[in-house]
């Protein structure tokens, strides 16, 4: 079975991670690790509720982190992460990410 997670800016900015030979991450720490990441990029609850689903966490921490940190080899093990963390907090193994239209597929 396939396994990646892809995060997209529009067309010429998609970055996919392949996640076949990769050790997955636990649940509990890929609930953890994003919202780490929730706090640590200083991202706001996108609900009027003020309740943030695991979706939204995924779609803010991708927004806030910025297309660099998945386009530069340099934060290479931070998109790794990210993509370990999406694809096991939502238990689905591919993993579609759109940042510009805030819209996440499984």
């Amino acid at each position: 079975m396939r396994s990646q997670v892809t995060v997209s800016w529009g067309d010429p900015a998609t970055y996919r991670f392949d996640l076949e030979e990769v050790q997955p991450m636990p649940h509990d720490l890929a609930r953890h690790w994003l919202d780490e990441q929730f706090t640590f990029l200083g991202c706001e609850p996108i609900r009027p509720t003020g309740k943030v689903l695991t979706a939204d966490k995924i779609l803010c921490v991708a927004e806030a982190a910025g297309e660099g940190r998945f386009r530069d080899a340099a934060h290479r093990p931070w998109a790794m992460a990210f993509a370990r963390a999406a694809s096991a907090a939502l238990a689905k193994p591919v993993v579609s990410v759109d940042v510009p239209k805030q819209s996440l597929t499984y």
